[in-house]
This record gives structure tokens, C-alpha cells and sequence, in this order.
């Protein structure tokens, strides 16, 4: 029993990486694809959608592949250096995450404001400030997460209790600094900055397409009414995408502090803990694709792909039911 129910959570663990790095590569091959061919509809947005795509890529793939292995029973996957290194990527490109949700929601909120605000003027400056940004979030990450290369081994004994992270192949080590807090609080601070950010230019792009809606009924006008501009449009994915995020995060870091004050680790708790975690990486690219115009300029077995990903995920999920 206990063999069936590993097999069939690791099926949708990997089913769930499947759909997560299909998703987000062929989101990423139309923005190369509108790039070098459709330059007409490329945009000064799209090269933060596909630094997005990488990260997410990267962050399911780490995030994931322990998980896989370990419930389809292969044992040691993992060894110090492996555990370093899988961790370290894993925890930089979730960082990078947060980080390059908030810049794409401070950028479309920059790009919608009135010309007449007195922010307009950061307008021109985007392209030049957003590589600068990017530059800056990774040094952040880099930097922040350095302490895990030196916490994090691997497992020897499996019933050894873990020390503040689970994992099924690594443990990590109590830090040997005088005030092991300051990592965590640096972790949280920059998570509240980004999150505060996000949070901030989400209700002033609200704010901003309230006014414009109630100046549109005004107008009696059915092009403005009906037909919303591809910015609205574009505003829309990026509120949902940021929504989901917002809900995701949260969801995951209430598990998480339940499940570091459980008297005894809870199996279901780590399992949702794992799906949640992948869980914005891997619909974030089907959120994008709703209302990206270029989607409709490639072949038809693209298509396909995105049905087969959304079929083999839900019909994994149904299975997953079983046994949670």
C-alpha cells in the first residue's frame, strides 16, 4: 500500500514538472520567436517574461527532481555535494521569483500610469533600470542564500529528525554563526519588500483601470467599452499571475510554520507543502498565454502540447485525491 501510494504521488510529481517546464519553454521559444522573427510584436515587457520562464524552469527542476526520486524509492540520490548544490539553485531561483514578479507588476504599472503623473518620468528609463534590477535581485539571492552551502549535508541516517527544512535526502545542520537568526531575518525582510511592492503596484494598476473604466462608460463609446487595448489586456494576466502568487505564498508559508511547530511530521503537510511550491511556477506561463496574441501565430501542434499538459496534470491530481 504504502509502495502504491509512493508511486502514484511520485507520477504526479512528475507529472507536474512535465507540465511546468513544457509550459514555461514554450512560452519562452515565443518571446525568442517574436524576437527574432516577429520583432513587430516583441515588447519592452517580453524580456522579463522570459527571464520569469527561466526561473520558473529552474526552480520546478530543483524543486522537484529529489522529490521524484525519493518516491520512486532510489536511494542516496543525493550526495554533500549534490544536496549544495540542488538546495542552493532551488532556493536562488524561488528568491528570483518574488523578485521578477514584483519588477514585471512595478513595470506595467510604470507603463499604464498617465503621462501627466508625476512618476511619468521613470517611463523612458524602464528598459536601462529593469537590466539593473535583474543585475540587483541576483546578487541579492546569491549573496543571501550563500549560508546553505555551509549548512546543508547529506543524509547518512534517514530517521534523523531535520532541523528547521525537510528534505528526503538532505538535512540541515544548526548554524554555527553567533546569531543563526539573521539568516531567516534577511529571508523574510526581503520578502516583504518584494511582496509589499508587488502588493502596491497591483492596487495602483486597479485603481488606474477602475478610472478608466468609469471614464469609458462616459464616453458611450462601444470601442472603448467592449474592446479593451491590449495593455488592459496585458494588465489583467499580470494582476491574476500576481494574485495567484500572493495566494500561493502565503498558503505555503502557513503550512510551513504549521509544520515546523508539529510535535511529529506530518506526511500530507509535506506532500501539499512540495505541490505548492512548484505550484505558481507551473501555471504562471498558462496565465500569460490567455490573453498573448502571438500565441495564435504558431503551428497548431502547440496546441496540442498545451492540452496534453493540462489533461496529464488534472488527471494526476485526480489520482493524488487518493491518497490525500
Amino acid at each position: 500500500m504504502i509502495f502504491r501510494r509512493n508511486t502514484i504521488l511520485g507520477g504526479f510529481y512528475l507529472s507536474q514538472l512535465c507540465v511546468g517546464v513544457i509550459g514555461n519553454s514554450l512560452l519562452f521559444m515565443m518571446y525568442v520567436y517574436s524576437f527574432l522573427v516577429k520583432s513587430h510584436f516583441s515588447k519592452p515587457i517580453d524580456p522579463i517574461f522570459m527571464h520569469l520562464m527561466i526561473v520558473n524552469v529552474l526552480t520546478i527542476i530543483f524543486a522537484m527532481i529529489s522529490h521524484i526520486m525519493s518516491s520512486f524509492g532510489v536511494p542516496r540520490f543525493l550526495d554533500d555535494v549534490g544536496c549544495k548544490a540542488v538546495l542552493y539553485i532551488f532556493r536562488v531561483t524561488r528568491g528570483l521569483s518574488i523578485c521578477t514578479t514584483s519588477i514585471l507588476s512595478a513595470f506595467q504599472a510604470i507603463t499604464i500610469m498617465p503621462s501627466n503623473s508625476k512618476w511619468a518620468w521613470l517611463k523612458p528609463k524602464l528598459s536601462t533600470w529593469t537590466f539593473r534590477a535583474f543585475l540587483l535581485s541576483w546578487l541579492i539571492n546569491l549573496f543571501i542564500y550563500a549560508q546553505i552551502v555551509e549548512t546543508v549535508a547529506a543524509k547518512i541516517n534517514y530517521t534523523d529528525l531535520d532541523y528547521g527544512y525537510s528534505h528526503a535526502y538532505c538535512k540541515m545542520r544548526p548554524p554555527e554563526y553567533p546569531n543563526p537568526g539573521l539568516f531567516l531575518s534577511l529571508i523574510i525582510i526581503g520578502d516583504i519588500v518584494f511582496l509589499t511592492l508587488m502588493m502596491w503596484t497591483s492596487l495602483y494598476m486597479v485603481t488606474l483601470l477602475y478610472r478608466h473604466r468609469k471614464r469609458a462608460q462616459h464616453l458611450h463609446s462601444s470601442s472603448l467599452s467592449c474592446q479593451p487595448s491590449p495593455e488592459r489586456k496585458a494588465t489583467h494576466s499580470i494582476l491574476l499571475m500576481v494574485s495567484v502568487f500572493v495566494f500561493v505564498y502565503l498558503l505555503h508559508n502557513f503550512i510551513t510554520l504549521c509544520g515546523f511547530y508539529a510535535q511529529t511530521k506530518l506526511p500530507r503537510l509535506e506532500v501539499i507543502n512540495v505541490i505548492l511550491t512548484t505550484c505558481y511556477p507551473t501555471i504562471c506561463p498558462f496565465l500569460l498565454m490567455k490573453n498573448n496574441k502571438l500565441i495564435f501565430h504558431f503551428p497548431s501542434y502547440y496546441y496540442c502540447c498545451i492540452h496534453i499538459c493540462v489533461y496529464t496534470y488534472v488527471h494526476a491530481a485526480i489520482n493524488i485525491d487518493t491518497i490525500c
